[in-house]
Order: C-alpha cells, then sequence, then structure tokens
C-alpha cells in the first residue's frame, strides 16, 4: 500500500507555477490576476478566500479580495461580476461558495464569462470538457488527475467508481476518467444515493473515487483487494481531544481501508492541497490565453 503524498505533490507544482511565472515576468509578459468575491463572513469561506491569496502571492500572481455585505442584492452582486468580466487586467474570477439565501448561485456562476471561470462551473466550459475541447477543469477534479499522473497510476482499461454525483466533483469526475486522455480511457461508474447493493458495486472498481461528503462512509467492504482509492470528501467532525474541538474526516475509513489499497490518498493532505494548485493552473493559462485565445 502507497500513500499519495498530495501535499508534496501541490508543493512540487506550485514550484514549477511559481519559475513559469517569474520567466513571464522577466520577459515582460503579463502578471497572473486572480479574483475573489466574498460575500458575507462565513468562517470556512474566509479561510479559503484566505488560502487562495497566500497562494497567489507565493506564485508571484497579483491577487484582488472583493468584500461584500450578505445584503448585498442579486442584481447588485451580478454586477459586480461584470465589472471584472470587463477588466482585462483580471484574468480568473471565483465567487466563494456558499452565498446567502437570497441569491441564486447558478445565475451568479452564468454570468462569469467563461474565459474568466477558473472554477470551471460555467456551463460552457462544463460542455466544452464533455466535449473534450480545451476548458477549465474544476479544481478538485483537476487535481485528482494531477495525483494519478505524478504517481504514473495506469488507468487505461480501468474500472472506476465515482461515488457521488456532485456537478463540482462527481460528474466531472466521471466524464474526465472516461475520456480518451493519457488519464482516462476507464469505464466509469458513477454512483449514487439511490444506486442498489452500492457495496457490491464499489467493490468491482480498480480506481474507486469517494465524493459523497460522508465522513467515513467507505468502508473495507466497499474495496477490493489492490485497488486505488482517492478520497475526496472532507468534513469536520466534532473531536474533544483536538484542541480546534474537530478533526477533519473524509468519506473513507482509512484506517480500515488503507490495507486492502495499492494506492490511497489520506485526508488530510491527500485530494485537498492539489485544489488550490488547480485553481493556480488556471488562472495562469487565463493569462497566457491558452483555453480561449485573447
Amino acid at each position: 500500500m502507497q500513500i499519495i503524498d498530495g501535499k508534496a505533490v501541490a508543493d512540487e507544482i506550485k514550484k514549477e507555477i511559481a519559475l513559469e511565472v517569474a520567466e513571464i515576468k522577466a520577459s515582460g509578459g503579463k502578471t497572473p490576476h486572480l479574483v475573489a468575491i466574498l460575500v458575507g463572513n462565513n468562517g470556512a469561506s474566509e479561510t479559503y478566500v484566505a488560502n487562495k491569496v497566500k497562494s497567489c502571492e507565493e506564485l508571484g500572481f497579483n491577487s484582488s479580495l472583493l468584500r461584500f455585505d450578505p445584503s448585498i442584492t442579486e442584481s447588485e452582486l451580478l454586477a459586480e461580476v461584470k465589472k471584472v468580466n470587463d477588466n482585462d487586467d483580471m484574468d480568473g474570477l471565483i465567487v466563494q461558495l456558499p452565498l446567502p439565501d437570497h441569491i441564486n448561485p447558478d445565475k451568479v456562476m452564468e454570468t462569469i464569462d467563461p474565459r474568466k471561470d477558473v472554477d470551471g462551473f460555467h456551463p460552457i466550459n462544463i460542455g466544452r470538457m464533455a466535449k473534450g475541447l480545451p476548458a477549465y477543469i474544476s479544481a478538485t477534479p483537476q487535481g485528482v488527475l494531477d495525483l494519478l499522473e505524478r504517481y504514473n497510476i495506469e488507468t487505461s482499461g480501468k474500472h472506476c467508481v465515482v461515488v457521488g454525483r456532485s456537478q463540482i466533483v462527481g460528474l466531472p469526475m466521471s466524464i474526465l476518467m472516461q475520456r480518451n486522455t493519457k488519464i482516462g480511457n476507464c469505464t466509469v461508474t458513477l454512483t449514487h444515493s439511490k444506486t442498489k447493493d452500492l457495496p457490491a458495486v464499489c467493490a468491482t472498481a480498480d480506481i474507486l473515487i469517494a465524493a459523497l461528503g460522508r465522513p467515513e462512509f467507505i468502508t473495507a467492504e466497499y474495496v477490493k483487494e489492490g485497488a486505488v482509492v482517492i478520497d475526496v470528501g472532507l468534513t469536520r467532525v466534532e473531536d474533544s481531544s483536538k484542541k480546534s474541538g474537530f478533526a477533519l474526516k473524509g468519506d473513507v475509513k482509512f484506517d480500515e481501508v488503507a490495507p486492502k489499497c495499492s494506492f490511497i490518498t489520506p485526508v488530510p493532505k491527500g485530494v485537498g492541497p492539489m485544489t488550490i494548485v488547480s485553481l493556480m493552473k488556471n488562472t495562469l493559462l487565463s493569462a497566457k490565453g491558452v483555453i480561449y485565445s485573447k
């Protein structure tokens, strides 16, 4: 059994990005600029956005954080999104979720210019991804692909089972794993809460990707010997033994499942660190005009 060290891979990719950005700046090219919109003062959202801003600083990007009161109207927020769309200096835009209940997140995501949608949530980017066209791929699925590639894990001809069908992870993950690409060419089964005999279905997987958001849901009976297990889940669970009062748990019961695996991602320091790195990669691609020509 080998543990997939997401933090080490993320650090490696960060160095590669920072080097490329330094070379771009030295040659007089454009410095990548990421904009984050944060509505309200949700604690988790504050942490996520702060980590993104910190990563921008580490990699030599420019960054802007636009904060708005939770009372902002939907039309006012959409107007702010359009301002970023129209600013040629700004390459990538993320709107941190969740948003207040009176704002439709789908409407906000669809208002973002697809050329600046570095989260990869816009229907145009999702559609282009599904057709195999150049597109911004949502950060977590892209991070999973990078981990599989960096660890030289063979995917072609394998059976991949994805647990969870969210538009952010499960659905795009299932599409990406079946594409005719280096990391792809799997036969994919996308499972969800209505799947019958889920443990038996999962136990047929050569590659099992858990993305359902239920801590330690995947136990040993779900995993066949020698499988590759990718745990996308990340849930705060109360734990009085911790100074913080909580522990971070994945969707996989690690201690029980790990002995059966050929490769497995831990939580934390597995898929999590790759998500922000993937966002930075997309912002760099936007600044260079790689996906959509400027």
